[in-house]
Formats: structure tokens, sequence, C-alpha cells
């Protein structure tokens, strides 16, 4: 895997290929340790100057947008216009005294970033199962050029955000659109900054000849959020005493939260079941670490991550489905010998009961079916003996 993964950094970017209907679209997918931000390096321009740039992944942005100095060549890109269809289709535009299109949207770190809307073209890989990767014929996309000022609380590599939303703008809609392929996409969020994690478009190839097993529920979709119903919480197979209007506020996935938040009463639950299984393996409770409230000395019980596997009951096929939880999805190592519970009280009133961070979502396969309206997920592939993270 790792030779495949060069050769998307090498390959050129203006090869020309002939494309079919079961082509899949991949970008590669780096985590930035400081901050634990995930971002897709896209290559923005037409022609030998064109940039690659970096944009954290955020499921809840609508249209992408981006510091638009940091494209070489700006010959290429188009402004649009108030008048034109494109500005009128989006939500919220106004106008500048150029009359250049503008867009203001919430962003991921509490920025509210206003720009003006351009097109330039985007080319992306596409590639078969047991064929090698190739480039896709570039496409132009939409998106919105933001000042300097929005990108505070980015990591210092990535210049803005690509929009993953459920909405009518995002990137992986206009790419599926330009290449006629099914609205889908997948992400295989990396655990390590080492190696490269995986942003498909359309069907996804993931395993290869040997795909990995995928879990279905529905998605539900709840004002630019993706939401999944959870039924039932499982410690080691007991299931968590809760009550049930807790369950209500379904799970929202989410890649710019790190660690899962969980509802004040749901936390506080899983922390009494995790310490009880630690203390009965020997590890002693010590003092947290912000932002964690549970932690624990391993001691001489030598578990290190393997401490308890959580289980979230979902809807299925007429039947409840688990997603699991396990190992280094469920704490996080702060020193040679503490571990913390790694899920945060996210209040006694959230919006949502749930929000599944990155932390756990890393090492999992999670495919958004816009089609069907349904979440695929994997079993954690350390179970399969692979992994999100490719080898650069």
């Amino acid at each position: 895997m790792g030779g495949l993964t060069h050769l998307i950094v090498l390959v050129s970017m203006f090869a020309a290929i002939t494309l079919i209907s079961e082509a899949q679209y991949l970008i590669p997918v780096t985590k930035h340790e400081p901050t634990k931000q995930y971002y897709a390096t896209v290559n923005i321009g037409f022609g030998g100057m064109s940039s690659p740039v970096n944009l954290l992944l955020d499921l809840e942005t609508n249209l992408t947008w981006l510091n638009c100095r940091k494209i070489r060549l700006l010959s290429s890109l188009h402004v649009v216009t108030c008048k034109s269809s494109t500005c009128k289709s989006l939500p919220g535009n106004g106008c500048d005294r150029t009359n250049a299109c503008l867009y203001t949207q919430p962003g991921p770190l509490g920025q509210n970033p206003v720009g003006r809307v351009a097109q330039d073209n985007a080319t992306i890989f596409t590639t078969q199962v047991g064929k090698p990767i190739s480039i896709a014929p570039s496409r132009r996309f939409t998106f919105s050029c933001a000042v300097e000022k929005y990108l505070q609380g980015l990591a210092p590599r990535v210049a803005g955000v690509l929009a993953l939303s459920p909405g009518e703008f995002p990137f992986w809609r206009q790419i599926a659109s330009a290449y006629n392929v099914i609205p889908k996409f997948a992400l295989c969020l990396p655990s390590s900054g080492l190696g490269l994690g995986s942003f498909y478009i359309g069907t996804h190839s993931f395993g290869g000849s040997k795909p990995v097993p995928m879990t279905l529920t529905p998605l539900k979709i709840d004002s630019g959020k993706y939401i999944i119903s959870f039924t039932s919480i499982h410690v080691d197979g007991v299931p968590l005493a809760l009550e049930p209007s807790l369950l209500e506020g379904g799970a929202k996935l989410s890649t710019v939260v790190t660690y899962t938040l969980l509802q004040t009463d749901i936390y506080n639950a899983l922390a009494q079941s995790f310490t009880l299984k630690a203390k009965k393996i020997e590890m002693s409770e010590t003092q947290g670490h912000a932002p964690f409230k549970h932690c624990f000395e391993e001691g001489a019980s030598g578990k290190n991550m393997d401490v308890s596997v959580m289980e979230i009951g979902l809807p299925g096929n007429g039947k409840e489905v688990k997603w699991r939880f396990q190992g280094a999805n469920m704490v996080e190592r702060v020193s040679e010998t503490v571990i913390c519970l790694a899920f945060v009280d996210g209040g006694s009133k959230p919006n949502e009961s749930m929000v599944i961070g990155t932390h756990q979502l890393e090492n999992y396969l999670i495919e958004f079916d816009l089609s069907t309206t349904r979440i695929a997920f994997s079993d954690p592939l350390v179970l399969h003996n692979v992994s999100c993270s490719k080898s650069s």
C-alpha cells in the first residue's frame, strides 16, 4: 500500500485517462499531530502551475473556502458575479462593490468566513480495484476566497476548509456531479501523521480484492448535519442504564471535534463502567489530564489500551446493529504509564446527546451514501489486520 500512496504523490497531474462508470475518485488525507486536525490535499489551478492546497475536512461546511493567495497561478480563477445563476443558488448570498458574489457561512472553529465566490479547476485521482492510480481530467469547482484572518486556529499547513456537508455545494457533491458518479463519499482517517488516509468520492476501493465488511444504518440529515440514531450503549456486553430520553438527540458525526462528546449522564455512566473495569485489572485512578476527567496508571496490569469495549446500538435492517469501539479508540495515552478515557463531558443539555469525534473514527472506514440516505461503517480495521494509514 505504501507504493500506492507514493504513486499518488509523484504521478503527473496532467495524464489523460479514459473514465468508466465504476471509477473511484481518491484524495489523500493527512493528520496534523499537534492540532489533531485532518486535512485533504486538493490540486487547484490548471496547467503546470496547479497548486496543492491543504484543506481541513469538515462535515458541516457547505461551500469550500480557502485563502486564494495559496494558489500560485490565478489566471484560471474565475470570480462569480452577483447576477450569475451560481450566486443566486447560494443561500444567503451577497454582493460587493465590484459586483462579485459574496458568501458567508459558519466556520468549524468559530469563524464566520466571508469571501468572494470563485471557480477554478481541481484535479483528483481515480482508480479501480486492482488497477493503478490515474489522474482524472480536471473539473471546475466552486468555492469561496477567504482572507488570512479566518485561518486562525487551523493547522499551519492548512489554508482553508473542504466542505463535506450534505448540502448543495460541498466539494464531494460537485465532484460526484462533474464525473456522474453515485452521490456518496467515504473517509478513512489515519491514527498517525506518519501515513496518509483516504477520502473517496463515489464507490470506494478500500481493501482492494478483499473489502472489509460494512454495517449499514439509516442516516438522518438535520440542519446540515449528519446524524445517526442510537438505541443503546453497551460496555463489555452490559447495557448502560440510561433514561430513554437521553437517546433522542441522536449522535452527530464530526471531523473537527477530536474526542467524542457525551451528554453528562451518558458520560458519567460510561466513566463509572470504565473505572470499575480498570480497577479490576489492577489499574489505579489518577488525576485527570485536560480535557479528560478519568485517567489511570497502568501499574502492573500491562493491559495498555485494552480496557473496555464500547458498543453503540443502532437501527439496522429490522434489527439492532452494533458499532464497536475498543483499544486505542477508547483511550488516549498521555504519558508512558497513564491512559485516559478518551471521551469528554459535553454538558447536561447539548443539541446532540453524542458527537462522535475523530479519535473514535480513526482506523474505521465510514461511507456516507446520500443516494440511499444511509451510512456504512466497518469493524475496527485492526480486527482485519489493516489500517487507514498508508506510509508515504
